[in-house]
């Protein structure tokens, strides 16, 4: 059995992309309205989700909206945070219709604003209304400007000292991008990934917030396949830790590759390494060596070399149940 670590709401009915193609065309004079979506549409785009979890022993996700769909790098903060209200207002309802889908917010951030309306977003979610979590794009503008401050920046502080108080994980991940060179899947996101482990494990920032717990998706960007480039580095500026600094973030296995998901289990150790699939989003596809989808890769942590049982088990489900001390997973 599994608990998916990264799964967005892909699918999510029709109604929502045009209520935000009304708010594109009218960003001027935005209005307070909602999409009107019914139950019966959530039932109907959520069957897959569900069917593919039973088929694949994943009894819980951490269900959160589209990735690319945060928008982040258009309009004001009014229309950021009017959009991200519809969002994480959908997946509140889509968590009372199915439990099992539990609930973890996106932010609503601005290039060039601080963060302080994300920290209130995040504070009201988890305290009123239960979501566990948040998503977090380290890359505002999308690639252009105003450009986003480093991670470590005390500019991200807000956001960090209210994920402190109220215990609850983030998982980096990019929205779109303005830069027509790079494709949103294929070099955007990791792109994102890599400069974020990076930026994470260089600077002090576990020094100044040492309980702070973020994850790094898709395998960290490639971090693994980088290793010995980011420690190189770390050492010549004096910095002798770096093995423990690696472990001080969360990865997961959402990169379709058995070979690299070993490699990321024996760079960081199976205690830093979540399961995910990302279901329904970049590895849909079928994989013509296997026959299946390139998403169905739970095999590619049973097969890890060297690892017993329970870090199998720690890597399936028992990180994840850690990691988020807000979740309600049923045994």
């Amino acid at each position: 059995m599994a608990i998916e670590s990264h799964a967005h709401y892909t699918n999510a009915p029709a109604e929502l992309d045009a209520f935000r193609g009304r708010q594109i065309t009218y960003f001027n004079r935005p209005s307070s309205g909602k999409p009107k979506i019914s139950d019966e549409q959530i039932h109907t785009t959520i069957a897959k989700h569900i069917r593919q979890m039973d088929e694949r022993g994943i009894t819980h996700s951490l269900f959160s909206p589209r990735g690319s769909g945060a928008g982040h790098e258009f309009g004001s903060p009014e229309i950021s945070a009017q959009w991200i209200g519809v969002n994480n207002d959908l997946i509140g309802r889509v968590h009372s219709l199915y439990p099992r889908l539990i609930p973890v917010a996106q932010l609503p951030q601005s290039p060039g604003h601080p963060l302080h309306s994300s920290a209130d977003e995040l504070r009201r979610r988890v305290l009123e209304e239960g979501f566990v979590g948040c998503i977090i794009n380290p890359d505002v503008a999308g690639g252009g400007q105003p450009f986003t401050p480093p991670l470590s920046s005390e500019w991200w502080n807000p956001l960090w000292e209210t994920m402190v108080e109220l215990d609850v994980p983030g998982l980096i991940h990019a929205s779109s991008t303005h830069d027509p060179a790079l494709h949103l899947n294929g070099s955007h996101y990791l792109r994102v990934d890599i400069a974020a482990a990076w930026e994470l494990t260089y600077s002090d920032l576990f020094d100044r917030f040492p309980t702070l717990k973020l994850i790094v998706p898709h395998g960290g960007g490639g971090l693994p396949f980088y290793y010995g480039r980011f420690k190189a580095l770390n050492v010549a500026a004096g910095v002798t830790d770096f093995d423990s600094r690696i472990r001080r973030l969360f990865y997961d296995t959402a990169i379709y590759d058995r070979a690299a998901t070993h490699m990321l289990i024996d760079r960081v150790g199976p205690g830093n390494v979540l399961y995910a699939s990302e279901p329904f989003g970049t590895a849909k596809a079928i994989d013509p060596d296997t026959g299946t989808t390139f998403d169905d890769n739970m095999a590619d942590v049973r097969t890890a070399p060297g690892l017993s049982d329970a870090e199998i088990d720690q890597i399936l489900r028992g990180n994840a149940r850690a990691l988020y001390q807000r979740a309600q997973f049923s045994a």
